[in-house]
């Protein structure tokens, strides 16, 4: 043991989390598929995300994740981020977990679908989102990263 438990073996840790809805963040960052690359840049940045959900403004539907790697492709690929749709830049219905999913699975799921970011959802919809820094820093715990 270290640190203030070694010496005092009756304090104890706080508990390490177990499941996705420990550390979910909420509430989802949205964006609409019709604006523009830049628009979701620009939102990611004052908002402190690296990914939003994209939904249909329209029907109020999620239909994919746009990330900041998505971004990334979008200049690297030449495109105008003032010109090009997030709908032309999203991963489309990407994997969504429940929020009693356990981090482990979460990450595993994250490795076997090469996913930072994944959609939390229930019965009611979209509730939340982690990404690959929430799940690593659960299973490193609490106050290691």
């Amino acid at each position: 043991m270290t640190g203030l438990a070694a010496q005092n073996p009756s304090v104890q840790s706080p508990p390490v989390p177990a499941v996705v809805a420990d550390i979910m963040r909420q509430p989802i960052a949205t964006v609409d598929k019709y604006d523009h690359v830049a628009a979701a840049a620009y939102l990611m940045k004052h908002v402190a995300v690296t990914a939003l959900m994209v939904v249909d403004g329209r029907t109020g539907q999620a239909i994919g994740i746009i990330t900041e790697g998505d971004v990334a492709h979008a200049v690297a690929d030449g495109q105008d981020v003032n010109d090009v749709k997030v709908h032309d830049a999203i991963t489309a219905r990407p994997t969504v977990i429940d929020p009693a999913t356990s981090i482990l699975n979460a990450a595993k799921i994250m490795t076997s679908s090469h996913a930072r970011h994944l959609p939390v959802g229930d019965r009611a919809g979209l509730i939340g989102t982690v990404d690959i820094n929430d799940v690593c820093q659960a299973l490193i715990g609490p106050g290691e990263g």
